[in-house]
């Protein structure tokens, strides 16, 4: 059972999304404030924390940078009444997973829930499995049977990347600051290049298949087969 760790003020909000995880199969503890989920989360194991941005002592961006310093891989939703892009965009810079503007649907907070604790897992693992297709993060491999390519890093990451979240559109940009870097003078043609090359290896897969989505970046689709 997954143990889930909401740190809201407001204590009607807080026993409501208590009620819907439990309902749901997740262990729940909770805090008021930043300052007092640090000190929780010192003692207990928490595999999830989901968080409001306006609290009083130390705020959810704060309490955001904190816990990445102490558990990098930690999934972290941020639920907030704050819905400015500007609000967001900060939110992702200090290390949000995910971010969810209130009031929240109960089932769709429940659905991004479940995929982040999944991505996690993905990160642990450092492996992905899409049908009979697994890439290893460690070697940079992507199998299938007795087929086996071994990508160069970037080429790798970005198909990693993609895969781990089928069917979200990523901007070029996006692609370019995670796997590349802020400082890096690379254009976002290499992007291109990297989606072209990764598609003529894989040609014959059809587990899955990279989309060009015209204006705003590229996508994976997974493919029953």
């Amino acid at each position: 059972m997954f143990t889930i760790l909401i740190v809201e003020d407001d204590p009607n909000i807080r026993k409501l999304t208590c009620a819907v995880l439990k309902q749901k199969g997740f262990n729940t503890y909770w805090a008021e404030d930043g300052i007092e989920a640090l000190k929780l989360m010192e003692k207990q194991h928490i595999d999830l924390v989901m968080l409001d941005l306006m609290m009083p002592n130390m705020d959810g961006y704060e309490l955001t940078k904190q816990i990445r310093l102490a558990w990098r891989d930690l999934p972290i939703l941020m639920v907030t009444a704050k819905q400015e892009q500007e609000d967001k965009r900060k939110g992702f810079l200090v290390g949000t997973d995910d971010y969810m503007i209130k009031p929240v649907d109960e089932e769709e907070m429940v659905l991004r829930i479940k995929a982040l604790l999944r991505r996690a897992k993905i990160a642990s693992e450092h492996k992905l499995n899409i049908g009979k297709v697994i890439l290893d993060y460690d070697s940079l491999t992507v199998a299938k049977g007795e087929q086996i390519f071994l990508l160069p890093q970037k080429e790798f990451q970005l198909l990693f990347k993609l895969l781990s979240y089928p069917n979200v559109i990523f901007t070029r940009l996006q692609l370019m600051d995670e796997i590349w870097g802020l400082e890096s003078e690379t254009d976002d043609h290499t992007i291109s290049v990297h989606i072209n090359r990764l598609r003529n290896r894989l040609q014959d897969w059809k587990e899955f298949e990279i989309i060009t989505v015209r204006g705003l970046g590229y996508k994976a689709v997974l493919n029953r087969i």
